[in-house]
């Protein structure tokens, strides 16, 4: 997770800063600006101030430690000013740190709050993905501090020691185990958290991908339909304006009726666009405006033979559509690319399914269509997001054939 975080930038800001660097201003690196990222100061100066005057009242209560001089003054900042790199060398700043506290502790100076700033170094090493170096820095500290209080005292301050209880090492182990074990309770709390975020992320990814595919379908079996129809009388009207002046106005009014319903449909897809989570202020087309499609497919000189088979039932809306738009792709694939006249349209109910069947008797024209070539495509995704199945190709007998099969999930009634 830590090595996706750096390669990718993505994380939250305190995450993302201590792992990418230059990310948040907490990282290596200059800003726009050229100037160096900026440091936490705000909180390196409050444990500064606070590990201070902590260890100055603690010093009262240990009269026979050594007192508080220049030197130790320096360890104890020492270790404040260090975590101003822990996000930018997080690394370096848990050694550095536990260092300093170790010669803090080897030259017998007071108990007191500098364990906190080697609970920051670790924790920021810990989150920032370095743990074996924060267990490392830790256990070399903890090591060390035995050490001094069990073998090294008597050749260091103060004068006169005495080796140090073991009742307490318990207690030194304790918060040893206390911070490792918090520190990694957080990271792994927050590397879950980035995780779903990422989750999330991807999912809505998905969700606009799958948005923005049905669009594009929608606007394709639209424009396909009604361009076909237009190409079609736009040729007769050519062909006839001298000839035959009033089949060629026909052929305009033809036209002009396939682009006005172009036209409504494609303003019905924009406007869920501009109107996302809200109602479309018209229905989507179904199986109920089958006899429109054939009256426009009638416009392109194509005679088209609707017949139904079993009990017509009223269909979920994506369902209705679905099968709508296949009939109209299908039915423009005919004007396309056959050399047929007519269409036969069965639309079968019954054992769950709903079928679908589109034939033309051909042959193929061959000539260039200009389409997209993703007529097919579209009708098999629609098929598919509906858990049905698509076959199309050559008859036997000649001619071409489109079969649809819908799984048969009737509307469900208030």
């Amino acid at each position: 997770m830590a090595e996706q975080i750096r390669r990718t930038g993505f994380g939250p800001p305190w995450l993302r800063g201590a792992l990418v660097p230059g990310a948040d201003g907490t990282g290596d690196g200059p800003d726009r600006g050229g100037k160096l990222s900026r440091l936490p100061w705000f909180t390196s100066v409050l444990i500064a101030v606070f590990v201070m005057v902590g260890t100055g009242f603690a010093a009262q209560a240990q009269p026979d430690r050594e007192p508080l001089d220049a030197f130790a003054r320096v360890l104890l900042l020492a270790g404040p000013a260090l975590l101003l790199l822990r996000h930018r060398y997080p690394v370096r700043c848990v050694f550095g740190v536990c260092l300093s506290a170790m010669i803090y502790l080897g030259a017998g100076y007071p108990y007191g709050p500098i364990f906190i700033t080697v609970a920051v170094a670790c924790f920021a090493a810990i989150v920032s993905g370095h743990r074996k170096a924060a267990w490392w820095a830790i256990g070399l500290l903890w090591a060390g501090h035995l050490l001094v209080g069990h073998l090294l005292y008597r050749v260091l301050p103060p004068s006169g020691d005495a080796a140090a209880p073991w009742g307490p090492e318990a207690g030194v182990s304790a918060w040893v185990v206390a911070v490792l074990v918090g520190s990694e309770l957080v990271r792994v709390r927050r590397e879950q958290w980035i995780h779903d975020r990422a989750e999330r992320a991807a999912a809505e990814a998905r969700r606009a991908d799958e948005e923005r595919l049905r669009i594009a379908r929608e606007l394709h079996d639209v424009l396909a339909h009604s361009i076909s129809v237009i190409n079609v009388q736009a040729g007769v009207g050519l062909a006839l304006l001298d000839s035959d002046p009033e089949q060629a106005r026909t052929a305009l009014t033809t036209i002009k009726a396939a682009s006005k319903e172009a036209l409504g449909e494609v303003r019905q897809v924009l406007d869920t666009l501009r109107t996302s989570g809200d109602a479309p202020r018209t229905p989507a087309p179904g199986l109920d405006r089958l006899p429109e499609l054939v009256e426009q497919a009638a416009g392109a000189g194509l005679t088209v033979q609707l017949q139904n088979e079993g009990e017509p039932v009223a269909l979920t809306p994506g369902a209705d559509l679905a099968a709508f738009r296949i009939v109209q792709e299908a039915l423009t694939n005919v004007v396309r690319h056959s050399g047929s006249r007519t269409a036969r349209v069965r639309v079968g109910y019954g054992a769950g399914l709903l079928t679908l069947r589109i034939d033309d008797a051909g042959p193929a024209t061959g000539d260039e269509a200009g389409g997209s070539g993703n007529g097919l495509v579209g009708m098999r995704e629609r098929a598919a997001a509906l858990g049905g199945t698509i076959e199309a190709g050559p008859r036997p007998d000649g001619g071409f054939r489109v079969r649809a099969t819908l799984p048969l999930k009737p509307k469900e009634t208030p």
